[in-house]
């Protein structure tokens, strides 16, 4: 009898290992990816582009379950080509991408209705890490994922105080707004 107990309970466990799935890995295409940002000031706001360094998808039952990405904060750049800018956006009083050379971004998680998703996330700048949360538009198909997303972050809670109106008194039109937008466009391709 302990010997039939003992070859059922073995049945179950096996049974059980063969229906649950494990996530599959789409990885970036760093070709087609693309990730913009925009800062915004009192008389006006400058656009630029940054590059992923690496990262990756992790999809289970047809569904995006986490994920995370490596961003190349030294690969900042500026739309119009304004290398002043840029200069200052690696310097200390904001990125600081000599000392922190990348920022990275970890889902903690997803939930999601059709190809809507909401997604929590740890993002860490400059060696600081807090949670993010921000709606996303997420397509499967042809071992491919594309997805978009606006991600709304708050400069200061990153150290990154320049020209805060929250910090700074007096500081007119230079006031540079704490929020900036990281607009993402995803591709990544499963088995890369």
């Amino acid at each position: 009898m302990k010997s039939f107990k003992f070859l059922l309970t073995i049945v179950v466990i096996v049974t059980a290992m063969s229906f649950t799935t494990k996530d599959v890995v789409y990885t970036i295409d760093m070709e087609k990816s693309k990730l913009t940002w925009i800062g915004k000031k009192v008389t006006g706001q400058h656009t630029g582009g940054i590059n992923f360094a690496e990262g990756n998808l992790n999809v289970n039952s047809n569904k995006v379950t986490g994920g995370s990405f490596s961003i190349d904060m030294t690969s900042i750049t500026d739309i119009d080509k304004n290398e002043r800018l840029v200069s200052h956006l690696k310097s200390d009083d904001f990125f600081s991408t000599e000392k922190n050379p990348k920022a990275t971004f970890v889902i903690t998680a997803i939930t999601w209705n059709k190809d809507q998703y909401t997604v929590k996330g740890n993002l860490s700048i400059k060696g600081i890490t807090n949670e993010v949360e921000f709606p996303a538009t997420i397509q499967m198909g042809d071992n491919k994922i594309t997805a978009k997303a606006k991600i709304v972050v708050d400069r200061t809670k990153f150290d990154i105080k320049f020209r805060s109106g929250n910090f700074f008194e007096n500081l007119g039109d230079k006031v540079i707004e704490d929020n900036f937008e990281l607009n993402v466009e995803l591709v990544a391709i499963q088995g890369v």
